[in-house]
């Protein structure tokens, strides 16, 4: 049976403590989801004050910030797949609740492509169970920005990672806005986080009742993992350890490369290399073996991740691939080249997120000449000499200009200058 108001001894080894999933920065009490083996809820240790009276009340609790809404129950859950409606078991007040399960709540844009998930808590009708779990569910969506790499990282893998590894693998994924290819690319980590197939409501359509749920999953920041807000200490560290688990990365660290090796992620539609050969050439010049990464030898997650693990310098034109810096081994470098417009940007999602991977980090900022807006507007255009003004048209008229509308011929000079400072970065 399940009992959640026991407090338990902090010496129990199955304790999973989930305060962290809603829990403000700065604030200091704890929430703490308890398992025994053979994996039933047996406890918990429940926050003070409001939060305590709430998750007494109703039977759930929920966190929103500005990126993403967590509601974890404490309570027996009934997940019904058709409606995509989690009942929850309480004497308390009827609660009607609306959860889009994607951590980026904030982009409108994204949030479209989410189906809300309706919590009732309180004296609802629901109804009968089809099949019974010992372990909790963990509700999230594979909708939003999925297809682009940055994204399914930074609002679903990394939040996966930050929500569920202290679980133990004893959980039981429910993927809404369920998309067959996303799940394949990423069925290694999704079966490390959890022992048990996952759920696609979509063609499920019955009624699981399980001990406790998450619904929805816990963002920190751009591709990072705060350790200071998760019990236990997880940092990118140790996320970058779990992705070696999940996809047999033998490489550790950059010392391990006898020969230094240097892949360019090859872009093909915008902010494209177009003396992509001669860029190469010098990369060979250098003493490195050259790896130039297309996007169809990119689509296969679990060969690539071994590739870009046995490299030592990652290059790239700002953009989605460059999220596989989070295969790269400890002391490798990453050198982003910055296109014109994009510097907040180029900082923002890989600059400042790279030194907590153990990633050098270095940027190759353009010079005007080199990107192909020069050549198409002038050099007294604002496009070119005042890039803030077109931003502060929106961010549409920004994009079509600075991330769709602009390729790149990169000066060769400054290009072999930079990856020969890049090379003293991997000397032992």
């Amino acid at each position: 049976m399940i009992s959640f108001l026991n407090l338990l001894s902090n010496t129990t080894q199955d304790i999973v403590d989930i305060s962290f999933l809603y829990r403000p920065r700065f604030t200091q009490y704890r929430l703490m989801l308890v398992f025994s083996l053979p994996n039933q809820c047996k406890g918990l240790n429940l926050p003070t004050g409001e939060d305590r009276a709430q998750l007494e009340t109703t039977g759930f609790s929920c966190h929103s910030d500005l990126h993403s809404e967590v509601c974890i129950t404490n309570k027996p859950a009934i997940v019904d797949n058709s409606a995509l409606t989690t009942y929850l078991q309480s004497s308390g007040v009827q609660v009607k609740h609306m959860v889009r399960p994607y951590a980026r709540k904030e982009d409108e844009t994204a949030m479209k492509q989410v189906t809300p998930v309706l919590i009732l808590a309180g004296n609802v009708s629901s109804p009968a169970c089809h099949f019974n779990h010992d372990v909790p569910a963990v509700v999230f969506s594979s909708g939003g920005f999925t297809g682009n790499l940055f994204h399914e990282f930074n609002e679903v893998i990394i939040p996966l990672f930050i929500t569920c590894r202290q679980f133990q693998s004893h959980l039981q994924f429910v993927i809404s806005d369920f998309k067959p290819l996303w799940v394949r690319k990423y069925n290694r980590i999704l079966t490390h986080l959890s022992r048990f197939e996952v759920i696609n409501p979509a063609t499920d359509r019955s009624v699981r009742c399980f001990p406790a749920a998450v619904i929805g999953l816990k963002y920190h920041e751009n591709l990072a993992v705060n350790s200071t807000e998760i019990p236990g200490g997880y940092s990118m560290f140790d996320f970058k350890n779990f992705l070696r688990e999940s996809y047999n990365l033998k490489t550790q660290t950059v010392s391990d490369i006898e020969k230094p090796v240097l892949v360019l992620i090859s872009r093909r539609k915008t902010r494209t290399f177009l003396n992509e050969d001669e860029m190469v050439g010098i990369i060979e010049e250098l003493g490195f073996q050259a790896i130039v990464a297309k996007p169809n030898r990119m689509s296969n997650m679990d060969k690539f991740a071994r590739v870009i693990n046995s490299c030592s310098v990652m290059v790239g034109a700002h953009g989605a691939g460059l999220a596989n810096a989070v295969f790269l081994p400890a002391g490798a470098v990453m050198v982003q080249v910055v296109p014109l417009g994009l510097d907040w940007a180029s900082k923002a999602y890989y600059g400042d997120p790279a030194g907590e991977m153990g990633v050098h980090y270095m940027e190759y900022k353009i010079e005007p000449e080199e990107s192909s807006l020069f050549k198409e507007y002038g050099p007294h255009h604002p496009v070119i000499a005042d890039p803030m003004s077109i931003f502060l048209q929106g961010y549409n008229a920004a994009r079509a200009v600075y991330v769709d509308g602009q390729n790149l011929t990169i000066n060769l000079v400054r290009f072999r200058e930079t990856l020969n400072k890049a090379m003293k970065f991997l000397v032992h």
